[in-house]
């Protein structure tokens, strides 16, 4: 018997059955489901069984559901005896009569009384998960109250945060996947609470979860735990005027600025550029990543190809230990460089007990050779997260809390040029630009290579790019470079000369000159996020870094994983092609129109020997990629001798053979099925179509080109378990290629949740030495980077099985509400433009994380709909609560990459509210929005 995928109730995440049963009743349940799997006759007990597990699994994730159970004793109880009854029901039929098979054989049915053990076995487990369930509330409640009775006088009670809507928002990251909800959100007003709160976290036994924009890639922020403490540093956000220090080792005042941890880097970039100054670390994520994120995850971005990444201009660094301790590290050193550029690196770090005052035993000095940080070869890597026992930087909030730090900045040059280049040629032969460009500047005397950004076909599609030269198609890959000088004249020779390198490798350069235009020139690369819209704003992001010289085999590898990913699909159209064809087939027959069966019978018998014929071909290209391409295949080209690749796979990459569904299959099924009578089998052809696209596997890229670092980003239908299979065996593949090509697994994402994997196993152990002498206990981010922290036990949400209850959504008027705030990417640029998103104020109601709660408001309506306790009246509150924080601004719209206004949705939840009687009029919600909209 196949094994359904979902049958447990009320799973709207990407798990399946399998995880879920793990989770909750231990690997051994799975297999003994498995086992009895087929002894299933009416598969009532089973049912009833998959109800408990989506009953416990649905609260266990929503803690809006786990808030009103909590708060309503009468509703758990009711929810505690529907378990236990099911439960029981399983029982009494397994003391019945129970069959050992589906055989029907009645010797093989057990007397009375002597029911199947595997089911007991089962029942035993399904017993504790009920139990411990029930013990959560109470547990739960009692946690609460300490925690509260605990930190009161460390932080303010209004810094201590249980909710939904706190807890849904620190749950993830930009990549929304989820492990655990954490137990409390924290948000200290100042940096000197710090200390206090750390000790009384580590007394409650709560690991600790560092928290800044939340914009990682890779789940460092994500807990592990449902004991975890997230503390939110968005109110540090004091930040130093530009300042010139005398560094020590530097015979000159440099600039610097300080930064607490929650400074938005967009802020130290616009601070630093009033000032005549250039603040280095700019990653994409700039509008919402803060330096504390910064810091720990050594963040790189555009201007790393000229300045490095965080740790390159970090002067000092301030933070909390496991103990609750201080340390202060300094570098003493500062080459005003890229750090692996100097012989060694100096840091001196200083110890202070929790006061932040007395002194704690004496300096330690600490030499690295500037080799360690980087491999050779390479502009980025951050995939050593010992680093020499250097504390806080690359490790992922794994060793402490970084509170503040103080930066270098650096001097812009008084001239710039930024340009842009447009090639149309394949991928393969425009790559080599970018190491000719960097060769160029780099031997420059005059000028600086500033910025050198890539982006390949399907991202120049996703952002919706607009191709500069006078062509009717978009390039197939775009380099946006930032050169700068004091000298204006060489700087606009420099642009010219980078154009003309550009034109022999057939592209096409344009150039800006004033800030406007040049701006302008990179707003596309600021809307990559774009490329998840259409599965639901769920991806993989990888960052693998690559030696320059080699970034063209990186990038012909993708393509042949692309190429190889695109004909699967489309072999599994052909297949579900052949089936539909091997049925009876629909056709439009009425007053006006009869067909003839003789004629559908010939029909058919030609399309089948049609597909089969394509299917043959395109079967043997995806077995002989590698093989010598054969001159006489069907071509979009004419093939010369002297220009024929020498593979299959160079034919297809180079568009001299196609494997196209619309001219080889669509266009002859047309041709063969012409008249009124067979548009319905033409129809049907195009849906199989549709639905087997969704389920297309493909790797993008975009690249911080000038240091070697390649975004590579697969997006991803949570829903669809076989496309997310493929995509990880894409990711082993992409990670092998960095590898082997003499590259890391990753220069500025980190590691976290989805690259731990990939890491090779001595430098999880150098690491994880580390982590054994300074945090012994997991008082930090507990089990991160190490074994088994991987995606195991990771999901995502999934708004596709959302929609899958269609009926009860459209009942309820909220699908137009979930299809407005599908698409959201958890990027967070929303943050600093909305009017309910100040830190400061305890206002985090930016649209991302009211997205976030939203969709698990809808999630609770749902379920509960369809359980006999009802809807509860306090998921109305919580949604009007989420509706009201908002000023009808529209801001939000013009810096999403896909367009979500949450002004609109929020009027749209209104408006629910409203009709279903539910709203209510707040003076003070409503005097406080009007304020902010002032």
């Amino acid at each position: 018997m196949t094994a359904r995928l979902r049958e447990i109730p009320y799973n709207y995440t990407s798990f399946s059955d399998r995880e879920i049963v793990i989770r909750l009743l231990g690997a051994d349940a799975w297999s003994t489901l498995n086992t009895l799997r087929a002894e299933r006759k009416t598969g009532r007990s089973a049912r009833m069984l998959f109800e408990v597990l989506g009953d416990i699994w649905v609260v266990r994730r929503n803690p809006y559901l786990e808030d009103d159970l909590l708060a309503n004793p009468k509703r758990r109880q009711m929810l505690i005896e529907a378990l236990r009854h099911r439960l029981h029901e399983i029982e009494a039929r397994r003391q019945g009569s129970d069959p050992v098979v589906a055989s029907g054989d009645l010797r093989n049915r057990r007397p009375p009384g002597e029911g199947n053990p595997l089911v007991g076995q089962l029942l035993d487990a399904a017993g504790r998960a009920v139990r411990e369930f029930e013990a959560w509330f109470a547990d739960t409640a009692d946690l609460r109250t300490r925690i509260q009775r605990r930190l009161a006088g460390v932080t303010r009670k209004d810094n201590i945060s249980f909710d939904g809507l706190a807890r849904v928002s620190h749950v993830t990251d930009a990549t929304d996947w989820r492990v655990e909800y954490p137990f409390v959100v924290l948000t200290p007003d100042t940096e000197a609470e710090m200390a206090a709160l750390v000790a009384g976290l580590v007394e409650l036994g709560l690991t600790i979860i560092p928290r800044g924009g939340g914009t990682g890639y890779t789940g460092g922020a994500i807990p592990l735990t449902d004991r975890a403490a997230v503390i939110n540093t968005e109110k540090l956000e004091a930040m130093s005027a530009v300042e010139m220090l005398h560094l020590p080792g530097c015979e000159f005042e440099v600039a610097t600025i300080h930064c607490g941890a929650g400074v938005v880097t967009k802020r130290v970039m616009e601070a630093a550029d009033a000032a005549g100054r250039v603040f280095a670390v700019d990653p994409t994520s700039a509008d919402a990543s803060t330096i504390g994120g910064n810091v720990s995850m050594n963040a790189g971005g555009k201007k790393a190809v000229l300045w490095g990444t965080a740790l390159d201009n970090l002067v000092s660094w301030k933070m909390v230990t496991p103990d609750a301790d201080w340390i202060e590290v300094s570098r003493l050193d500062h080459n005003l460089g890229k750090i692996h550029d100097a012989v060694s690196a100096t840091f001196e770090i200083r110890r202070f007990a929790a006061d932040g005052k007395t002194p704690k035993g004496s300096p330690e000095i600490l030499i690295i050779p500037g080799s360690r940080f980087r491999k050779t070869g390479l502009g980025k890597d951050v995939t050593d997260k010992f680093l020499s026992g250097l504390p806080g930087i690359q490790k992922e909030g794994c060793d402490g809390l970084i509170t503040s730090a103080r930066f270098i900045l650096h001097r812009l040059p008084a001239y710039g040029r930024t340009v842009c280049l447009e090639f149309f040629g394949s991928a393969r032969e425009a790559t080599p630009a970018i190491v000719e460009i960097k060769d160029y500047c780099d031997a420059h005397p005059d000028i600086l290579l500033a910025g050198l950004e890539h982006l390949d076909a399907r991202y120049v599609k996703a952002v919706g790019y607009a191709t500069k030269a006078p062509r009717t198609t978009r390039p197939n890959m775009v380099l946006l470079i930032d050169v700068v000088s004091d000298n204006e004249i060489a700087v606009g020779a420099a642009a010219s000369k980078i154009v003309q390198l550009a034109n022999a490798r057939g592209g096409e350069g344009f150039i800006a000159v004033s800030a406007d235009t040049r701006k302008k020139f990179w707003l596309d690369r600021a809307r990559t996020a774009a490329i998840a819209a259409h599965t639901n704003a769920f991806k993989i992001n990888e960052d693998v870094v690559i030696p320059l010289p080699r970034l063209g085999d990186y990038t012909d590898g993708i393509e042949h994983i692309n190429i190889e990913l695109s004909i699967s699909n489309k072999l599994k159209l052909l297949d579900a092609l052949a089936g539909f064809f091997a049925g009876p087939l629909p056709l439009l027959e009425d007053e006006d129109t009869i067909a003839d069966p003789e004629k559908v019978a010939e029909k058919q018998a030609q399309a089948q020997a049609l597909i089969a014929a394509v299917q043959s071909r395109w079967a043997n290209y995806l077995g002989n990629l590698d093989a010598p391409a054969d001159p006489l295949t069907p071509s979009a080209d004419p093939l010369t001798p002297s220009a024929s690749p020498l593979t299959t796979f160079e034919a297809l990459r180079d568009k001299h053979t196609r494997v196209s569904w619309k001219r080889e299959v669509r266009r002859e099924l047309h041709q063969l099925f012409v008249g009124r009578e067979y548009t319905r089998i033409l129809e049907a052809c195009d849906r199989l179509h549709k639905e087997v696209l969704k389920s297309r596997v493909f790797v993008a890229l975009h690249m911080h080109a000038g240091d070697g670092n390649v975004h590579t980003n697969i997006p991803v239908n949570s829903d669809d378990y076989a496309m997310l299979a493929a995509a990880n065996a894409a990711v082993a593949r992409i990670m092998a290629l960095a590898t082997d090509l003499g590259g890391v697994i990753s220069g500025e994402h980190g590691i976290g949740l989805t690259k731990l994997e990939f890491l090779d196993d001595a430098a999880i152990a150098i690491f994880a030495d580390y982590k054994n002498k300074v945090d012994p206990q997991g008082r930090f981010n507990k089990g991160k980077l190490l074994h088994g922290a991987d995606l195991r036990n990771a999901y995502t949400p999934s708004f596709g099985l959302l929609e899958a209850e269609s009926i009860i959504l459209e009942a309820s008027e909220t699908k137009a509400i979930a299809d407005s705030i599908k698409d959201c990417l958890r990027c967070g640029k929303c943050k600093p433009v909305c009017n309910t998103h100040i830190p400061r104020a305890n206002l985090l109601y930016s649209p991302r994380n009211k997205i976030l709660a939203t969709s698990l408001l809808i999630e609770a309506f749902l379920y509960e709909e369809q359980t006999r306790r009802g809807v509860s009246i306090k998921h109305f509150d919580e949604f009007s609560d989420v509706a009201d924080h908002c000023t009808v601004c529209h801001k939000c719209k013009n810096p999403c990459p896909v367009d979500i206004d949450f002004g609109d949705v929020s009027i749209a939840m209104r408006n629910l509210l409203r009709k279903q009687g539910k709203k209510k009029f707040n003076p003070g919600t409503w005097a406080s929005m009007s304020f902010l909209n002032a």
